[in-house]
């Protein structure tokens, strides 16, 4: 059995997504008598419905930073609805798009292009595709550059601890960029 861990208006940081949203809609999942929900879900206003294992409160989420190097984010393809193979031929990978998948689950969560944007400029998404999906792994590289750096700051020249001090100043926008 389940019980609800968030209630509606709460703002929750969303992790497949990674944004903050309002929980819109508390969906409980009922079974034939039973006097509690099977499952419930929350919808966030972001086409799907989300488990509470996917959301974090304010509180939980200022505890624990998401650590990069558990990250998994690919990028797979999906069928291209809005045009035939041969009306994109030119595409990099014809009749398909990427989608970067940032959740846990096989194909769920993530980030997809809007077909107009990839139609416009398909080999730009494909790269931008490849840098998010790669990010994580972007991170642990400059959070591994500064505490080299930190630890080690006598034997590096100054154009590494120039880069260095950039990589760290790059780290904490993205740590104070989340909406307040």
């Amino acid at each position: 059995m389940a019980k609800a861990q968030f209630h509606k208006n709460q703002r929750v940081y969303v992790r497949p997504v990674g944004t903050w949203a309002v929980i819109e809609r508390v969906v409980p999942h009922w079974v034939k008598d039973v006097d509690e929900p099977l499952r419930v879900f929350y919808d966030v206003g972001l086409g799907r419905d989300f488990h509470a294992e996917e959301l974090q409160t304010e509180q939980s989420a200022e505890l624990t930073e998401i650590d990069p190097a558990m990250e998994e984010w690919r990028v797979v393809r999906a069928a291209n609805k809005w045009r035939s193979v041969e009306e994109c031929a030119g595409h990099p990978v014809p009749g398909t798009y990427p989608v970067i998948v940032t959740g846990s689950t096989k194909e769920g969560g993530g980030w997809r292009v809007p077909g107009v944007e990839y139609d416009l400029s398909p080999d730009r998404i494909e790269l931008q595709a490849r840098i998010m999906a790669a990010s994580p792994k972007f991170m642990v590289l400059l959070r591994r550059l500064i505490e080299y750096a930190q630890s080690n700051p006598e034997n590096l020249p100054e154009e590494l601890l120039v880069l260095a001090r950039d990589a760290h100043t790059v780290m904490e926008q993205t740590k104070n960029n989340a909406p307040s």
